[in-house]
């Protein structure tokens, strides 16, 4: 392992978790959160980029200039104008004063940045101006450009699965991927994954409407611009915390966690077709602790596939791997 940056006032949890991503062969960009002085729930994005693979680091810069105590977090980074481009929750709003009858007034917004690979901005925007608070976010690059997935919240406080796509350097009016109508006053702690190749787009995501918790995706044929009926994945008492990859022929990977029937969990996997078909469940490992695993971090590299979590057993933490030839997943 190589450091890329450390310090001693970093906001670390499980949900809201660091990223290194390679966004081209040389150029690659790192993100952590840096506590503020406040403390608490206030603290800020820390973005550094390499420009030569990871080798060495820039010094770290701010994507936001609002300068409020307030949250920043859940980032996806992409590559971008040959730079990086990040998507994240914003709470800036959030010095506002709480008011029931206008929720957008104070609530968290999800915000884009571009910058060069010399840190020079070159564009930020608005995308959303009312989100859930701490479901993680998702990026994917279509033909037409970036996507992005996030999980959104209305004044009446449905948190349904949205898309934006940006059109001619403009993020469009978010739309819902599937209107599950789930109504939870509070953020599920559970966002949804994107993944394209060419216009071919699928998101997966997590909900429990009507006290019904599935993982379900639904593919787009024209860059996430519309997307099919939702397909199941999982009803038998998932927890979400989903991870996914697309494999060369175009199907699915989907890990996710779900509750046993001792308390415990397991992380599982299965393959799901553009078509709708989908795998026998692939159970790869099982904890006594329904809060032992992290959200799976999920890659194809030639014909494997490859998974990262971090586990917790008896207060010990650790990194587990496993590689998993698609082929095992038929």
């Amino acid at each position: 392992p190589a450091t890329v940056a450390q310090g001693g006032s970093w906001f670390v949890n499980w949900a809201d978790f660091t990223s290194v991503v390679p966004l081209s062969d040389s150029l690659w960009g790192a993100h952590w959160l840096d506590s503020q002085p406040e403390g608490g729930y206030a603290y800020d994005v820390r973005v550094a980029m390499s420009n030569d693979g990871g080798e060495t680091w820039s010094e770290p810069f701010l994507p936001h200039f609002d300068g409020t105590p307030t949250e920043h977090g859940f980032v996806t980074l992409f590559p971008d104008s040959n730079g990086v481009g990040m998507v994240w929750l914003d709470g800036r709003k959030m010095v506002n004063e709480y008011d029931e009858n206008d929720v957008r007034a104070s609530g968290m917004t999800l915000r884009a940045a571009t910058f060069g690979e010399d840190q020079t901005p070159i564009r930020s925007s608005l995308v959303d101006d009312l989100t859930c608070d701490c479901c993680q976010t998702d990026v994917a690059i279509t033909s037409d450009g970036p996507v992005v997935v996030y999980r959104d919240r209305t004044t009446e406080e449905i948190r349904d699965i949205y898309v934006s796509r940006r059109e001619f350097g403009e993020w469009q009016e978010g739309k819902p991927v599937s209107r599950d109508n789930w109504e939870i006053a509070a953020c599920p702690v559970n966002g949804p994954i994107i993944r394209a190749n060419g216009n071919q787009v699928v998101t997966t995501w997590f909900t429990a409407a009507g006290d019904s918790p599935v993982v379900k995706a639904a593919w787009s044929n024209d860059g996430a611009k519309t997307f099919a009926d939702p397909i199941e994945i999982s009803a038998d008492i998932p927890l979400g915390h989903i991870g996914a990859a697309l494999l060369a022929d175009g199907d699915l990977i989907v890990a996710w966690q779900e509750k046993t029937g001792q308390g415990g969990a397991e992380l599982l996997l299965r393959r799901l077709s553009p078509s709708g078909e989908v795998s026998d469940v692939y159970r790869l490992n099982e904890a006594a602790d329904v809060f032992a695993f992290s959200v799976p971090q999920v890659a194809v590299v030639r014909d494997n596939v490859v998974l990262v979590w971090t586990t917790q057993v008896d207060d010990a933490y650790g990194i587990r791997s496993a590689l998993i030839p698609a082929s095992e997943l038929d």
